[in-house]
């Protein structure tokens, strides 16, 4: 690989340093040229970058600005083409040469860049074999890395083979993405979570930066949103940027085949809480499944989230198992409910799950006790839905409408529907549907037969039916606002398909 230095010394060049002296000793990877704004975000680490000087501002603070960014990006020299389109080159920007370093270099004019580019690719083919070599075996760990903890074990081959510290973290909070994978050093963490911030404007793939007295590569994982590998050369020069990117790849290609274990996993945590929420299981039995998902037999909680929204299911499983939870998932009438380990606190649910929505949390429960938590998170999700409580813990949180818990609501739904209910076993189920459609219509007789499809007569005929049934006058304000809380209660903790 060729020097900065060495590359002025080729006197078929002709080039000249203008500033920069210290850095001549930079291994130059790649010769490229660009003339376009903000130079140095087409910089991977290593290159000349080559302008005929478009991209050269012409005030001093433009021109400081755009050497700190080429060294914080990683470019080894600046060369400039003689007597094309560069502004005057002003003390301040010479200054910062000097001091970053930066090699700054004039190309005299004819010379084309081609011939630049042309003697840094010669010198870089004993390289390139190197380059070579080095990719394939970086693609062979995924042969060797093994079954047992193998992502770690991919990882710590990946450290090894690139001499530096690895993480692959999501870029929106900086927390492992594997649970398996080592957290970031808080520190770097606390950096890196200004540097990904909504407002830095960060949005480059690959880019080198100076944190906490390290150079430290941002660079994202393919095919995985918000997947950021994490990169701390252990030493100089830095890693090469097309192997990286390879690097990256097979991180891509693993991190694939774990997703593809996890969406066997949802199924299987689906069918589960389907067949344990309608008690075809002995407590043995839910014991030893609880087990199979990793899910504490005797120290697990159930969460209901409010989820008319697809993607929720998926989310929620794999971003509780990435921060350290198994859970079994089920997506059912527009709720998604969640079986995992009681030590999984507000925060981290908050976190995992999707923002802005109603959660409800049961107490922590046992194999017996699964159908009761089933009806706690439910009521407590019904009561952060009355209330102003994104999270609410069943028994710990507001009261429903001076309902403390979900027995009493029982006991008030059996009391007020119940007749109705039982009348319209094995007849058309057409009353309740009427009495709700005819509440959220504010009792409108015309507006429910449209509604229905049927007779303004047939729905004064059915309310009435209800006034008999359970023993209300329907013309009275109280007796419907009974009836219209009953039904809020009941659809918050129906389960039933």
């Amino acid at each position: 690989m060729i020097t900065v230095s060495e590359l002025i010394a080729e006197p078929q060049l002709g080039l000249s340093l203008l500033a920069g002296s210290d850095g001549l000793g930079n291994p130059i990877t790649w010769a490229h040229t660009s003339d376009l704004p903000r130079l140095w975000e087409w910089v991977t680490g290593g290159e000349i970058m080559m302008t005929n000087g478009l991209s050269i501002p012409a005030d001093a603070a433009g021109q400081v600005e755009l050497a700190r960014s080429l060294v914080g990006a990683g470019a080894s020299a600046l060369a400039i083409g003689e007597k094309m389109h560069a502004p005057t080159l002003l003390p301040e920007f010479l200054e910062a040469c000097n001091a970053l370093p930066l090699p700054l270099i004039n190309v005299p004019y004819p010379l084309p860049f081609i011939a630049i580019a042309r003697s840094v690719a010669e010198s870089s083919l004993l390289e390139e074999s190197r380059r070579l070599r080095q990719t394939a075996r970086i693609y062979d760990l995924l042969r060797l890395a093994g079954v047992d903890n193998q992502w770690q074990t991919l990882m710590n081959k990946l450290a090894a083979e690139l001499n530096s510290r690895l993480f692959v973290v999501d870029r929106r909070c900086q927390h492992p993405w594997h649970p398996d994978s080592e957290a970031l050093p808080a520190p770097l963490a606390g950096e890196l979570r200004i540097l990904m911030g909504p407002l830095s404007g960060t949005a480059k793939n690959f880019q080198w930066h100076r944190l906490v007295d390290q150079d430290v590569l941002l660079m994202e994982i393919p095919t995985h949103a918000n997947a950021l590998l994490v990169v701390l050369p252990a030493s100089a020069p830095h890693p090469d940027a097309v192997v990286l990117l390879h690097a990256a790849t097979v991180l891509g290609l693993e991190l694939s085949r774990t997703v593809l274990g996890l969406e066997n996993r949802l199924r299987l945590g689906s069918e589960f809480l389907l067949q344990a929420f309608d008690g075809r299981y002995g407590i043995n039995d839910l014991e030893s499944r609880l087990s199979e998902f990793g899910i504490p037999a005797h120290d697990f909680m159930l969460v209901s989230i409010s989820a008319d929204a697809g993607n929720y299911l998926a989310n929620a499983h794999s971003n509780l198992w990435r921060h350290g939870f198994p859970a079994a998932c089920l997506q059912r009438n527009n709720k998604l409910h969640v079986l995992v380990s009681k030590e999984c606190s507000d925060e981290q649910l908050l976190h995992t799950l999707p923002p802005g929505i109603k959660i409800g949390v049961s107490t922590p429960a046992t194999p017996a006790g699964i159908q009761s938590a089933l009806q706690e998170s439910l009521w407590a999700l019904g009561t952060a839905g009355s209330s102003n409580e994104q999270l609410v813990r069943y028994a710990e949180g507001p009261s429903w409408l001076g309902l403390t818990s979900h027995e009493e609501g029982q006991a008030l739904v059996q009391r007020l529907l119940g007749p109705i209910f039982e009348y319209e076993r094995g007849r058309q189920p057409d009353l309740i549907l009427t009495l709700k459609t005819y509440l959220d219509l504010q009792r409108s007789w015309q507006k429910t037969a449209a509604t229905l499809f049927t007779h303004r007569q047939t729905i004064i005929y059915r309310i009435r039916k209800i006034g008999e049934l359970t023993g209300l006058d329907m013309s009275a304000t109280s007796a419907l606002a009974q009836l219209w809380f009953a039904l809020q209660i009941h659809e918050a903790m129906e389960t039933r398909e």
